[in-house]
């Protein structure tokens, strides 16, 4: 596994699932790790299970709170913009107020996130900056037009920030899972039940099947390809949106 004794890890959206599981993988690296997100309690008991793993609480959609996150964990060389939601509707239902809600958390809150980071990582000889974003921001899917748009957009400023910061030593690339074995999927899969009349079993074998593997991505998956992101030889990699999704796009 990839050293990372001496780095200070931030991962917002990290107290449950995909975010949960990062935090860990990077504290088992001997990284001093920050969770980060809008319950403590959650964040709170994912510390409580690795003496490496700290809280901090933030509101990823709010300049202020991002500022003041970042002013309590000190400048962290390695920043996942984990933070995230999805809901869905047809596209002619999707309202004002639920695309607004979809752009702020899961685009606006990695830019705050990822920008706050770089400002406080200038000088620096190394840093990673990360994104979660989604085969929802590389290819298209119905009922969630925000949601995909908002991914699309996380991918377009990764690449646009990867460039700017392509000589500094810090590298800025997209992570883009297909649907995961984490709550945020046990989620849609209950929507699609009772917006569809399936069994949940049944909405759950609907979205394994977009997969060609016919499964769910595990988020441990996600987390090796994080620390290859961190790891050495890595230096070349930035302006890259990464698929954890067995060839779906």
């Amino acid at each position: 596994m990839t050293d990372l004794t001496g780095r200070r890890a931030l991962v917002t959206g990290g107290g449950t699932g995909l975010g949960a599981d990062m935090a860990r993988t990077l504290a088992q690296a001997g990284a001093e790790v920050w969770v980060a997100g809008r319950r403590h309690a959650p964040l709170q008991s994912l510390s409580d299970t690795h003496a490496g793993i700290r809280p901090v609480v933030v509101d990823v959609t709010d300049e202020a709170s991002v500022k003041a996150m970042f002013d309590t964990t000190g400048t962290c060389d390695i920043v996942i913009a984990n933070a995230g939601a999805s809901a869905s509707a047809p596209f002619t239902r999707t309202d004002l107020a639920a695309w607004n809600a979809m752009i702020d958390v899961n685009l606006t809150g990695t830019f705050l996130t990822l920008k706050e980071a770089a400002i406080r990582l200038k000088g620096a000889d190394w840093g990673r900056l990360i994104a979660v974003a989604s085969t929802a921001g590389l290819k298209g899917y119905g009922y969630v037009t925000a949601y995909a748009a908002a991914k699309h957009g996380v991918i377009g400023m990764v690449k646009s920030a990867a460039l700017e910061l392509a000589q500094s030593g810090i590298t800025v690339n997209a992570l883009c899972p297909g649907f995961m074995e984490t709550d945020m999927t046990e989620n849609s899969v209950a929507n699609i039940a009772v917006k569809t009349g399936m069994s949940r079993e049944e909405a759950r074998t609907s979205l394994e099947k977009m997969n060609p593997q016919h499964r769910l991505i595990r988020p441990a998956e996600v987390s090796a390809a994080m620390m290859w992101i961190c790891g050495p030889g890595s230096e070349g990699i930035t302006g890259q949106a990464l698929a954890i999704a067995a060839g779906e796009v």
